[in-house]
């Protein structure tokens, strides 16, 4: 059984994946570039994920498009 705040392994990969493409490139990843890391097609699945990461403060973006998210610290 998983513990209520405990991160799903997509979410893991998600959040690994984006910290991987700054460390990278020194910019944050698009959605679809999200998507081929982690082995999700669907752009929208990659994005409800992004909004449940950043809803439990582990990710932020500047205004509203993905490509501006970071990690928070």
């Amino acid at each position: 059984m998983t513990r209520p705040d405990a991160l799903s392994s997509r979410q893991e990969a998600i959040l690994r994946a984006i910290g991987d493409w700054i460390a990278e490139t020194g910019e944050s990843p698009s959605v679809r570039q999200i998507g081929e890391r982690v082995g999700l097609s669907s752009t929208s699945s990659v994005a409800y994920q992004l909004g449940r990461l950043e809803a439990r403060g582990l990710i932020s973006r500047t205004g509203h498009r993905w490509r501006s998210c970071r990690l928070s610290t």
